[in-house]
């Protein structure tokens, strides 16, 4: 699906091992102690210590992780979530980028972890109605209303009649997603419009948690 591939989520790697290195090399010549280096992601919110990420983590994720259950990730970046993800018995990471899947599997790489390159918006190798849970945060927020809709309806025919899907997505009608040209045009409505197109139940949405972006879970 070629106009997935736009290069943003590449670039911004990139831009990051850049940056980071160059903070690395500064620091060595001057003799500083430093910190051990924070991974890929966390500079858009750590779940340990940002509070709406707290929430999130404590309200959206920790709950639904069971050692019965098998979960799967969309965009996992450097694995800000996927670290609380690792008690699934089984545990697909998803990206369409080969080089920001070997990101994360530089820092988590566990018997229980599948790392698959889609094509788009499939699930290669995903049985059908086997996923127990569904996570994405901040990939969504950059993709293309069609975009969206497609993986939402391949997440239907992978995810269990009991799942839950947890997404984040772009809320243009927030300052914080206006301001970023990166996040694409959609809205509450939009997204709640696609989800139930898409043949799911609206579980639970939060308008107020994030300055840029949408909370939404929802399931069969």
């Amino acid at each position: 699906m070629p106009d997935l591939d736009t290069q943003l989520h590449l670039d911004m790697l990139r831009n990051y091992k850049r940056q980071n290195g160059f903070v690395h090399r500064v620091r060595r010549a001057v003799r500083e102690v430093v910190s051990p280096t924070k991974f890929y992601g966390l500079q858009w919110g750590d779940p340990e210590v940002s509070g709406p990420h707290v929430y999130m983590r404590d309200h959206y994720v920790l709950p639904y992780v069971k050692p019965d259950h098998v979960g799967l990730e969309i965009g996992p970046g450097g694995g800000r979530w996927t670290r609380y993800l690792l008690g699934f018995r089984k545990l697909y990471v998803v990206d369409y980028h080969a080089e920001l899947l070997q990101e994360l599997r530089g820092r988590f790489h566990t018997p229980n972890m599948q790392f698959i390159i889609n094509r788009g918006t499939d699930f290669p190798g995903v049985p059908e109605h086997s996923v127990d849970y569904v996570i994405s945060v901040a990939c969504f927020v950059h993709l293309e209303l069609h975009l969206i809709a497609d993986y939402l309806k391949n997440i239907a025919s992978v995810l269990k009649p009991s799942g839950n899907v947890f997404l984040t997505y772009s809320d243009k009608t927030k300052i914080g997603a206006q301001m970023n040209h990166t996040f694409t045009d959609n809205t509450p409505e939009r997204m709640r419009k696609m989800v139930v197109q898409a043949g799911f139940r609206i579980l639970e949405e939060d308008p107020t948690v994030l300055w840029n972006s949408g909370i939404i879970r929802f399931g069969h």
